[in-house]
């Protein structure tokens, strides 16, 4: 056959593409060597016009199907050495081949042209409403692609069941919206006119976009431009008689909306009688005048008795009306269409059929346009789909159904029509509000709050549920038999229904052995399970027995205990309230008891397994968890052992993900007794949830810093709530600048001062601190708080000391975090260029400008001039504005001893001696004059002081490493110095500070007025401690 094929006739270039090509398409294994050959044929060809055609056909060869990956790395190699127009181009389109997939059709003359001048194809699409639209592809465009770029060019968002047409003669030929490729199309259309006679380059096939498909849920109003061009597609439809309808009267009120969409409100019957044969089909009108006439008369009677015309609406109104008649009235000529051979499936008697899809079911159809099984959505309660194993780019779909019927269908679109149907389905059950109950009810049913159901019954949701809200939720809200409660949501199946399901479907749920393949919530599978460490062996040993504690409790709770006779591992999942402690350790006291009891009562709130409302703060059930054990530490275990518990055999996936959401809280908080740890590292190594394994890290972190004080912030349960279990925290630095630092459950002040040390690349630590701005307070963090502890405390002091003008809701307080130089020890100029810049700089040259250092005129001057330096530079533009800006380089106090004009001189004067000097050096300079000051690395105070009268009513309190001074506010003369050492006792309060040298009896007190006392307080503490160190460490050595 081959041998007649190339010997006895002669062969177009496109008949020869077609062949070597064509080998390709159909046999995988022949790729490779196609390649080698034309590799073969380009290496050291001396032929330009060989060499060419050779560049064509390697680039038509990739394509439409790609190397494999054996030898896919040699050919992009060859590729990239070929020539410069060739090699970027045939790169490029076999990226785009391995993108979208292999063709199942030879290249068409028109990717031929394209392909010798290296420029897209320019495809025309026509749009219903007669537009065009120029849109360009190459030899993998899919249809998908090209939807998307008309979607995009006319601003259409609904583009869902939009699709591509390719017609030619009387053929019509759909497209979709997925990955058919447009040039197989093409391909095959220029085929079938060669053998009608026509030449491929001449074949007069044309493209269209238009609606294949609704959903369900579609609302025309949603998208006036997609409403526009499905309103057109109809009345073309109608009018050449594509669409059709039953009656004279739907027609007359179709016609009557188009000519008031058209003309306004007014029908002129001159006007109608011209443009009726743009509405009706011609077999209507065309036989005589009367015809004419009689339809004349129907438009006119339908558009004055349409109260939509003759309110005169929006035409766009109308437009949606005649989308939403044409979903209803034509859903078969709305679908989507299938060929499949079916494979299983005994209620179709035919084995080769058409499977339509659309908004109302699915609908199988044999060859002939018979109907030979239609199934509603709510009727089906499976579908997937497999690849074919016999055959290559085919595939399976199998569909189950609630009345225990099964069918497979093979076909080439398995995967596209799968998706389809999935797609119509998860969307229903997304909007649906009917649910079907899948057992009893169960649990609660001494409670009136609780739906009471029997299996199979229809469950109508309530307040704001739906299928999509329920998916999320442990518990649902709904009506059943005319009383409503709550149900949770494992128990009940979700009917793909936006309305009521018929008596039919509701009757084969009653009768029961429903195989509806609900998804398993849990999301491991047996073998993982069996893996999984429980506490059963633990449990045997440390906790209570299991028994049913309502019997015990009253006479009237017979009833219920009979029906909860059997009864639930202890140390398993479960939604029902504990009524004791699990751990026998705790049954002894009551008090006790009662608190572990309401710890799992919150435990099942937060998880969502009890019904409850929505937590007034982030915060307000963790709380109510952890902050009990933080208390009183014999609770720790317990409340280990209810999360492990809440963690074992839970198959409801939400309640579990939120019981990891505890886990990983609790084990940032406080550690469990020793004999419990070896569970519970057990119980997490043999978890695969991907919080496990940081859990694991985390309480080895907790139990080696010991536990916390306070139950987790807010900030740490908003972040496992968004599953961001980094956190990061910004500090900001006396510089105006700031970062961002890692901070877990576990982090101390130190840890984060060390960690901010090393990024800034500081030469210690000495005397650095964490400071807190909430408000208008600044506090200190001390070095051994856990930092979210510190900031717990400090907003709910602040919320206690300022309470807040807000009923409910939680209570915001924004704060601030610092790093500054607290302690000014083992300070030196010069010793640290990064702390000089960032931190010993910005932190004195504020107190320098209050004037809170005894300086000379000159020292004045110079330091002036090194705070110009320090700001400008070299820059000396700026130097004649320096009167404007005399407060920002003087002191304010200092300004009057000389004028403007002496300062701005002696200023300049002294900026020009400083010759070639940098800002970082100029910083450094100034550093070093003001060390030479007693009250260097001072924290300065004003205040009111009131025991010793011959000092100033208003002093300023210098606190720094040589102890406590008080100085005199006007002259800066340090009055008097009391070492650390001398200081025998102080107190502070909101508005006072007290300190007392010496002995309590003889000593001197000092007694100040002012709302820094906390701060005060905190450094001589800070100072006392370091000094205290420091002896402690030279006794040791």
């Amino acid at each position: 056959m081959y041998s007649a094929w190339l010997n006895t006739r002669r062969s177009t270039n496109l008949e020869k593409l077609h062949f070597i090509i064509g080998h390709g398409i159909i046999r995988k294994e022949l790729r490779d060597e196609i390649f080698c050959h034309l590799c073969k044929q380009l290496s050291n060809n001396p032929s330009k016009a060989s060499f060419a055609r050779g560049w064509i056909l390697l680039s038509l060869c990739v394509g439409c199907f790609p190397p494999s990956e054996r030898f896919v790395n040699y050919l992009r190699s060859f590729i990239r050495e070929g020539p410069a127009g060739y090699a970027p181009y045939c790169e490029g389109r076999l990226m785009r081949t391995f993108k979208n997939g292999s063709r199942t059709q030879p290249p068409s003359w028109l990717e031929l042209q394209a392909t010798k001048t290296k420029k897209p194809v320019l495809l025309t699409v026509t749009l219903m409403d007669e537009t065009m639209k120029t849109v360009q592809s190459d030899s993998a465009t899919t249809s998908e692609e090209i939807c998307q770029q008309i979607a995009d060019n006319v601003g259409l968002s609904d583009t869902f069941g939009f699709s591509l047409y390719i017609t030619l003669y009387d053929k019509v030929l759909s497209l979709g919206s997925e990955g058919e490729h447009i040039m197989d199309a093409i391909s095959q259309c220029e085929q079938y006119a060669k053998e009608q006679g026509t030449p491929e380059k001449s074949a007069p096939w044309r493209l269209f976009y238009r609606k294949e498909v609704f959903t369900p849920w579609h609302n025309p109003a949603n998208d006036p431009v997609a409403t526009n061009l499905i309103y057109h597609q109809v009345a073309k439809g109608v009018k050449f008689g594509e669409y059709r309808c039953n009656s004279e009267t739907d027609l007359a009120i179709i016609a009557a909306q188009q000519h008031y969409i058209e003309y306004g409100a007014y029908i002129e019957p001159n006007v109608l009688r011209k443009v009726i044969a743009n509405y009706i089909p011609n077999q209507f009108i065309q036989s005589n005048d009367a015809a004419l006439t009689k339809w004349e008369h129907l438009i006119t009677k339908a558009f004055e008795a349409s109260q939509s015309i003759q309110s005169k609406i929006e035409p766009l109104r109308c437009k949606e009306d005649i989308v939403i008649f044409a979903k209803i009235k034509w859903p078969m000529m709305f679908s989507r269409f299938f060929e499949a051979i079916k494979l299983k499936g005994d209620s179709i008697n035919k084995d080769i059929v058409i499977i339509a899809i659309n908004w109302t079911g699915i609908y199988i159809v044999d060859q002939s346009e018979h109907i030979l099984l239609e199934m509603s959505y709510p009727e089906v309660t499976y579908v997937a789909y497999s690849e074919d194993k016999d055959y290559e780019n085919i595939g399976r779909v199998t569909i189950k159904t609630i009345q225990q019927e099964e069918f497979v269908f093979q076909s080439v679109e398995a995967s596209e029509m799968s998706s389809l149907i999935i797609y119509l389905i998860d969307g229903l059950k997304r909007r649906s509000v009917y649910v079907i109950a899948q057992s009893d009810s169960q649990g609660y049913s001494d409670a009136a709050s609780f739906l009471q159901y029997k299996k199979g019954d229809l469950i109508t949701l309530l307040q704001e549920f739906n299928g999509e809200t329920l998916m999320n939720a442990t518990w649902g809200h709904g009506l059943c038999n005319g009383k409503e409660g709550l149900f949770p949501t494992e128990q009940v199946y979700i009917l793909p229904t936006l309305s009521l399901p018929p008596t039919s479907v509701l009757e084969v749920f009653k009768k029961g052995n429903i195989n509806n393949d609900k998804k398993v919530t849990s999301q491991y599978n047996t073998l993982q399970r069996k893996r999984m460490y429980t506490l059963e062996k633990y449990a045997k040993e440390h906790f209570r027995e299991n028994f049913d504690i309502q019997a015990t409790i009253s006479k009237q709770s017979t009833i219920t205990s009979a029906k909860k006779s059997v009864l639930g591992d202890l140390w398993a999942h479960t939604r029902e309230p504990l009524r004791l402690p699990l751990l026998n350790k705790l049954l002894d006291d009551e008090k006790i008891c009662k608190v572990a009891v309401a710890t799992f009562f919150a435990i099942l709130k937060y998880m969502g397994d009890m019904p409850s409302p929505k937590p007034r703060s982030t915060t307000e059930y963790t709380d109510e968890i952890f902050m009990p054990a933080l208390k009183d530490p014999i609770l720790r275990d317990e409340i280990y052992c209810q999360i492990m518990k809440q963690l074992t055999n839970n198959r409801i996936q939400l309640s579990e993900e939120r019981g990891w959401e505890l886990m990983w809280l609790v084990t940032g908080v406080f550690a469990c007794g020793q004999t419990l740890m070896k569970e519970l590292v057990e119980f997490l190594k043999t978890r695969p949830h991907p919080i496990a394994k940081d859990c694991l890290k985390r309480v080895f972190k907790i139990q080696k810093g010991g536990a916390r004080m306070y139950a987790p912030y807010v900030v740490e349960v908003e972040a496992i709530q968004h599953r961001s279990m980094q956190i990061y925290h910004k500090v900001y630095f006396p510089d105006d600048t700031d970062e961002a630092f890692e901070v877990d459950s576990s982090t101390k002040a130190k840890d984060l001062c060390e960690q901010i040390t090393g990024r800034l690349s500081l030469k210690n630590s000495d005397g650095f601190s964490l400071f807190v701005k909430i408000i208008d307070k600044v506090f200190s963090v001390p070095d051994n708080y856990y930092f979210f502890d510190f900031i717990h405390e400090l907003v709910e002091w602040m919320k206690q000391t300022r309470p807040a003008r807000v009923t409910g809701g939680q209570l915001q307080m924004n704060y601030q975090i610092f790093f500054m130089k607290k302690l000014w020890i083992n300070t030196l100029p010069g010793k640290d260029k990064n702390a000089d810049e960032i931190f010993y700089f910005p932190q004195e040259l504020p107190k320098y400008l209050r004037g809170y250092h005894k300086t000379s005129k000159q020292d004045l001057v110079d330091l002036a001039a090194l705070i110009y330096r320090a700001r400008f530079g070299d820059d000396q533009a700026l130097l004649p504005q320096i009167p404007q800006m005399l407060d920002e380089f003087i002191p304010p106090d200092m300004l009057k001893i000389m004028s403007n004009s002496q300062w701005k001189s002696a200023i300049s004067a002294a900026h020009l001696k400083h010759g070639v000097m940098s800002e970082s050096e100029a910083k450094e300079q100034f550093l070093k004059k003001i060390y030479q000051y007693p009250t260097f690395g001072t924290a300065f105070f004003e205040v009111k002081q009131t025991s010793d009268p011959t000092y100033p009513e208003m002093v300023v309190i210098g606190i720094n490493r040589q102890g406590v001074s008080v100085i005199h506010p006007q002259t800066r003369d340090v009055m008097v110095t009391y070492p650390f050492s001398q200081l025998s006792n102080w107190s502070s309060g909101n508005t006072f500070f007290h300190m007392t040298m010496g002995s309590f009896m003889r000593g001197t007190k000092i007694l100040c007025e002012t709302s820094l006392g906390y701060k005060m307080d905190d450094l001589i503490s800070s100072y006392i401690a370091v000094l205290r160190q420091s002896i402690k460490q030279r006794t040791r050595n």
